[in-house]
């Protein structure tokens, strides 16, 4: 099954799909996640920042040994980008979501551990905690 469409031209386009959209989310997601700008990781698997953008963004299409270097940057395998793609199909990020990413993001910019362990023991308490009737 080929997933490039033919316009009326009889020529090949190239556009990104949903699938392309949900592995350039992933990507941001695991970006964030890890503390990294994007022009970090841009720097990393040797691409501008621009084009980095573009495919956290899903606009640009990754080519499977792109995807694989930024696998390795971002210390996932490259079956992480497309876990629970049969569930979403590319649905926009939940309020919750973002907060999560947020979280994670500012929780890698401490650098003091004891401040880290403390926040880590404060989450484990709150989500332990009985909500209040």
């Amino acid at each position: 099954m080929n997933h490039i469409s033919m316009p009326r031209t009889g020529k090949p386009t190239n556009r990104a799909t949903d699938t392309d959209k949900y592995v350039g989310q992933r990507i941001r997601e695991r970006r964030i996640m890890l503390g990294l700008s994007q022009q970090q990781m841009a720097d990393m698997i040797g691409v501008t920042y621009q084009q980095a953008h573009k495919y956290e963004r899903g606009i640009n299409r990754i080519s499977a040994g792109r995807l694989f270097e930024i696998a390795q940057v971002l210390n996932v395998p490259v079956s992480y980008f497309f876990d629970g793609l049969e569930d979403d199909r590319g649905e926009d990020m939940s309020q919750r979501q973002r907060m999560c990413l947020e979280l994670a993001r500012n929780f890698s910019m401490i650098n003091n551990e004891r401040h880290q362990e403390a926040l880590s023991q404060l989450a484990r308490a709150l989500a332990t905690a009985t909500p209040a009737a």
